[in-house]
């Protein structure tokens, strides 16, 4: 497996107060990384100390399988809190100004002004722009250099549907056609599971957990949920006659995992064997529910 990131107790003090708390981080190459927290959670202390904006009062940061040095540095792209765009200047004009820091000529300085929908602004300042274009434009100046790693800090927030829509799908064309690799911050749960590969989940400084998609989609499918006066009864109608296996029973309470396509044929069955079915429902853990039980409310 290759690392792009990879943090060992990665701790950040102001004064007393510990903002990120013994961190252990790892980014693989390709992924689409979701950072979850709250605001004040250290998301953003954590984004500033991998881009080497603010340095840790103890820990280890390693980046493309080696510690955190300024050459590493130089193969990864930001946007961190708001862009630092020149209002009074075309998006060609602020993307030329960038090139002479990061790199890029014309030719590039055009390619990723056609990629970010921006090429066809011609002479409007940037400073007319809508909050989305301003965010897509950032993205474009940090992809000047051809960057490996993106780190986006809330580029979506403030938004409207389209400029989310234009944002998400800008990350998406990079990360597939370009093979960027992406760490964003969001509270905007909704919007980054359209996106992420995998998820981390940051409280108080503390990082809770890491996951997959495919494990939060797991953890927050449908369940099928029975109480009835005849479990075993029912346990054996679902066993052999139903041929399910994925459930559990916990005294009168029945628990389906998978397998219920069709939950009013289960009923029937239970009903028609005499089972005594007294609550029958199907609900499934919303995402934002899974992220609330990690995080504390």
């Amino acid at each position: 497996m290759e690392y792009v990131l990879k943090t060992r107790d990665l701790t950040k003090k102001y004064g007393n107060k510990v903002v990120v708390n013994k961190l252990n981080m790892t980014i693989e190459k390709g992924d689409i990384y979701g950072f979850i927290g709250r605001n004040g959670a250290g998301k953003t202390t954590t984004m500033k100390m991998v881009l080497g904006m603010c340095f840790p009062n103890s820990g280890f940061i390693e980046l493309f399988g080696k510690p955190a040095h300024n050459s590493a540095r130089g193969r990864i792209g930001s946007l961190i809190e708001a862009p630092g765009i020149y209002k009074g200047y075309t998006a060609y004009e602020n993307m030329k100004r960038f090139s002479i820091l990061f790199g890029g000529d014309d030719k590039k300085i055009n390619e990723l002004l056609d990629m970010m929908e921006l090429s066809g602004t011609g002479k409007k300042k940037a400073g007319a722009f809508s909050l989305g274009m301003k965010q897509r434009l950032g993205i474009a100046i940090a992809m000047l250099g051809d960057p490996e790693f993106l780190v986006l800090d809330e580029p979506v927030n403030g938004l409207d549907p389209a400029g989310i829509k234009g944002v998400r799908d800008v990350i998406l064309r990079l990360n597939k056609e370009k093979g960027v690799t992406f760490f964003i911050s969001s509270h905007l749960l909704g919007e980054l599971a359209k996106i992420s590969t995998r998820y981390g989940i940051i409280n108080d400084g503390v990082l809770v957990e890491e996951f997959t998609a495919e494990e939060l989609m797991e953890n927050c499918r449908k369940i099928l949920t029975i109480k009835c006066s005849e479990p075993k009864k029912a346990d054996e109608l679902l066993k052999t006659k139903l041929g399910m296996e994925d459930y559990s029973i916990k005294e009168d309470t029945i628990t389906v995992n998978s397998g219920f396509d069709d939950p009013a044929s289960i009923n029937s069955a239970l009903v028609k064997a005499e089972c005594g079915v007294f609550d029958f429902h199907v609900s499934n853990l919303e995402m934002e529910d899974y992220f609330i039980e990690r995080i504390g409310r």
